[in-house]
């Protein structure tokens, strides 16, 4: 069997590379252990949060499928920190774990390019290009199969080499009932790659029927639903409430009490777990004054009586862990059905990679997901998107699409494992991306059109959908600018009428003063008020909201009311652009560069900048080595 490309795994980052290569037109080909699993919510059945939420949007604007999915099988919406700035703000969605799986088997088997095939990959067919160049050329199965392909995109989450515990138990898996895929990770390992261990985990799942809702907070979503995907569809589903109840001293008693079963403190655990997603083990050793821990418990699906318990990642033993589950108020009664545990697997160091994620060891072979030590669904779903970007890419013979810093945080994401590497597993945050007010999730589509117009993942109802979306925007702020307070109008916003309540006078008149104040100026500069609100603008003049979204309206305020943020981030843009736009040759020399500091020559051997820019992030490299390069190149 031949393909122009094959894609190894069916989780987040297989879905996307496979339905990217498919789509751009070239016959693919999606190998996988299990196709009942593709898409597979192993952990916590969400889409979306702080950061995470962003990236999603930011897949759909590129033409990905994963905001599409969550759209079709959502139980619950949610916007994170609405409270706050813009900036941190982020939707995150229930999901329904049974019907994500199945809505992204069906987009696979909708592509007329893609082939699913069900094997294990152990090995690579490799040759040479000439001059000493390495390339792949297909891969070998456990079954005895050779199928070929001029590319390669590798995606094999954690299940390369993965092995599972549960108190003293352990088994070799990927996930709990589910094969490990053994070979691969001692094959890459004799190749020359640096193979690490890393370690992630899971809560234990309980039966609805034995929740006691009345001992819980309850959570609903929000009523003002949007999608993750800009196509436009309306959201019509039937949404479920999520609970929050805590642990307390007796839950950390007991689980203290079982420290010396869990396999995190016994060393049998190698693997370096993730920082920002412990165990319970963890948090209670690490926290010890710390009274109570938060556990949401959420549904995993309108069909299933199957809920997760967010914040109880455990590894611990079966009856250890039913026993502090009911010690925790509303779980008194619980019924497990599935046990915690850990997972640890195979990972490759992502320094191994271009911005491309391309091997820098073997040609046309590109790695994406928890592969290269990511955690998350999103994270693994964005690197696999622009891995079948590029791998179609160089299919055309065309340079690689690399989004920078400054443009999303795709681009954050990536270029901190190609320039950092990592040695836990990497989680996507805002405090990650320095230009973050820019990269707000609502405006995800107008950053990044022209990227996926460039990467070819566009028809044209797309294009038509985006300029009358532009067009829309353009004509209410063209409206706001030349729309002026005439008298006897008021701004009459909930906010700006208390703030602006004088001493002595009603809300109302208050709200008349301003008013008189403010007569004759532009509804764009009072939407610039931080008390005025773009509803209050609506209730006087109506057209503004005529044919434009709630999304699109939110969309328009905010770039008004940190137009003066943007316009000092996007300076600090431009001198970003600068140093990114400065190339330095992949055969540069760097022991023939003089005064480079020891440390600096190491660094620059490892990660091989592309750019002065990314040199410039490297830990280690100086700001007088960063000028010594600058010469070197003649740009001094």
């Amino acid at each position: 069997m031949d393909y122009e490309a094959l894609v190894v795994g069916g989780g987040h980052a297989g879905i996307e590379a496979s339905l990217a290569l498919s789509r751009l037109g070239y016959s693919t080909m999606l190998v996988t252990q299990n196709l009942d699993t593709i898409g597979q919510l192993s952990c916590n059945p969400a889409i979306g949060g702080l950061a995470k939420g962003n990236m999603v949007r930011e897949i759909d604007a590129l033409g990905g499928e994963m905001g599409r999915i969550i759209d079709k099988t959502m139980i619950q919406f949610r916007v994170l920190n609405r409270s706050r700035g813009p900036a941190v703000q982020a939707p995150r969605a229930q999901a329904d774990k049974i019907a994500y799986r199945l809505r992204a088997r069906k987009a696979l088997d909708a592509e007329a390019n893609l082939y699913l095939y069900q094997d294990t990959v152990v090995d690579f067919i490799l040759g040479n290009e000439g001059g000493g160049t390495t390339t792949v050329e297909g891969v070998l199965t456990e079954r005895g199969g050779r199928i070929g392909a001029r590319v390669v995109v590798l995606t094999t989450g954690t299940f390369m080499n993965g092995k599972i515990f549960i108190g003293e138990w352990e088994k070799t898996g990927g996930r709990i009932g589910e094969l490990a895929a053994l070979g691969l990770g001692e094959r890459l390992r004799a190749m020359g790659f640096d193979v690490g261990r890393m370690k992630t985990g899971t809560p234990a799942r309980i039966h609805r029927r034995s929740l006691d809702a009345n001992r819980m907070e309850t959570q609903f979503g929000d009523e003002d639903i949007f999608g993750f995907s800009f196509g436009g569809d309306s959201i019509d589903r039937p949404m479920l409430p999520c609970y929050i109840t805590y642990t307390n001293r007796k839950t950390h008693e007991i689980i203290r009490g079982h420290l010396g079963r869990s396999p995190l403190f016994s060393g049998r655990i190698a693997g370096v777990g993730p920082r920002y997603c412990p165990s319970i083990e963890d948090k209670v050793v690490k926290f010890p004054d710390r009274d109570r821990h938060h556990v949401f418990v959420e549904p995993e699906g309108l069909d299933s009586e199957e809920t997760y318990l967010n914040g109880l990642s455990t590894s611990l033993p079966e009856d250890s862990q039913r026993e502090f589950i009911r010690s925790i108020p509303g779980l008194e009664r619980a019924e497990l059905i599935r046990p915690g545990y850990a997972v640890e697997y195979d990972y490759l160091n992502p320094l191994e990679l271009t911005p491309s994620l391309e091997s820098k060891r073997i040609r046309n072979l590109f790695i994406a997901g928890q592969t290269n030590g990511t955690s998350g669904y999103e994270e693994a779903a964005a690197q696999g998107l622009m891995a079948g970007i590029n791998a179609g890419r160089r299919l055309r013979s065309e340079g690689s699409l690399v989004l920078d810093r400054s443009e999303a945080y795709i681009g954050v994401l990536i270029d901190d494992l190609v320039t950092l590497g990592t040695k836990e597993p990497y989680r996507m945050f805002t405090s990650r991306a320095e230009y973050r007010i820019a990269l707000r999730h609502d405006n995800a589509d107008r950053r990044l059109f022209v990227r996926r117009k460039e990467a070819g993942l566009f028809n044209p109802e797309d294009i038509e959908r985006f300029e009358a979306k532009r067009s829309k925007i353009e004509e209410i702020r063209c409206l706001l600018r030349e729309r002026t307070l005439s008298e006897g109008e008021l701004v009459t916003g909930k906010e700006q009428k208390a703030a602006r309540n004088l001493e002595g006078l009603s809300p109302s008149e208050a709200a008349m003063v301003y008013a008189a104040c403010r007569e004759g100026e532009s509804f764009e500069h009072l939407l610039r008020d931080p008390y005025v609100s773009i509803e209050d603008l609506i209730q006087i003049e109506p057209a503004i909201a005529k044919g434009a979204s709630s999304d699109w309206l939110r969309q328009i305020e905010l770039d008004i009311k940190y137009e003066g943020y943007l316009q000092r981030e996007e300076r600090h843009v431009r001198r970003f652009r600068k140093m990114e736009a400065v190339a330095i040759p992949g055969e540069l020399n760097w022991e023939a560069v003089p005064g480079l500091s020891a440390e600096s020559r190491e660094k620059l051997r490892a990660v091989k900048p592309e750019s002065v820019g990314q040199a410039s992030r490297i830990p280690g490299v100086r700001s007088s080595d960063i000028a010594v390069i600058l010469v070197t190149l003649g740009r001094d």
